[in-house]
């Protein structure tokens, strides 16, 4: 069987030193779409080094940690890339992430699921420096051809959107030359920067890496209902329903709670194409 859940789960935890400073951080905001107006107070918080602060989903491409690709080659895993589908992802923020800092990263497979035609393994990255816990990010990889194992279903996701009118709903414009800015703070799939590649994995050109519309919704949802306090952000957690590609428009609707926004994100060109669904922020 190439998905060995037992051997999986009982793998060693892997572990790797990271660092990261204020140019990690202006990259990452600068490839989410920040710094527009270039001279706007809200958006030097997170370009201008005297100002700034860190979005929580940076947690998402903070040194190398386990990522996707290093999870699929983990024990009791041996799967095709191409039947391969990141299917959600979600942190939990311990405290504010700090613009120079040096943590340990510990990645492991958390759980496998048996969803019948698709095997889902989440993949758990624990970050923590001298001073305690720092984010706990969790991936969701779907793997087609590889349910039917006999193994639990897991959570169901969703919940989906409330039954009413959005509170608020904003436009961000997807650069197109965004993917290629993304792509620099260490995802260097090809798929988002050569056509030729695109067209192999079935897209007529590249589309923008899902956890770039992540970082944006994110930055959206801080800006528009948190009052641009990054400190606020409790957890973030989504589910990858669609594709972006750059130079669409990105339409996020948000609904407040108490102490939680809901949202969903997509295409305003492809006929309001769903990119993101069961989106939630906890916050304070």
């Amino acid at each position: 069987m190439p998905i060995d859940a037992a051997k999986a789960i009982a793998a060693e935890p892997r572990s790797t030193e990271i660092n990261w400073d204020h140019k990690d951080i202006q990259l990452y905001h600068l490839g989410l779409g920040a710094g527009v107006p270039a001279t706007d107070p809200d958006e030097l918080r997170y370009t201008l080094e005297s100002r700034l602060h860190v979005l929580p989903s940076f947690a998402t491409v903070a040194g190398a940690g386990m990522g996707v690709v290093g999870g699929l080659s983990a024990p009791g895993v041996d799967v095709d890339l191409a039947a391969v589908l990141h299917g959600g992802q979600s942190i939990t923020l311990h405290r504010p992430i700090p613009v120079r800092g040096r943590a340990t990263s510990t990645s492991r497979v958390a759980a496998v699921h048996d969803k019948g035609k698709a095997a889902v393994l989440v993949l758990r990255t624990e970050a923590a420096d001298e001073d305690g816990p720092l984010w706990t990010s969790d991936a969701q990889i779907f793997v087609r051809g590889e349910g039917g194992f006999g193994g639990e279903r897991g959570p169901s996701v969703g919940g989906g959107q409330p039954d009413r009118a959005p509170d608020r709903t904003v436009e961000r414009t997807v650069r197109e030359d965004q993917a290629l800015l993304y792509r620099l703070s260490g995802d260097w799939n090809p798929l988002h920067a050569d056509p030729e590649f695109a067209k192999l994995a079935g897209f007529d050109r590249p589309i923008l890496h899902g956890l770039c519309t992540y970082g944006m919704t994110l930055k959206a949802i801080v800006d528009t209902l948190l009052g641009g306090d990054v400190t606020r952000v409790r957890s973030y957690g989504t589910r990858f329903a669609g594709v972006v590609f750059p130079g669409e428009t990105l339409r996020i609707r948000m609904w407040a709670g108490e102490g939680r926004v809901r949202a969903t994100v997509t295409a305003v060109e492809r006929d309001d194409a769903t990119v993101l669904s069961d989106t939630v922020v906890d916050h304070t």
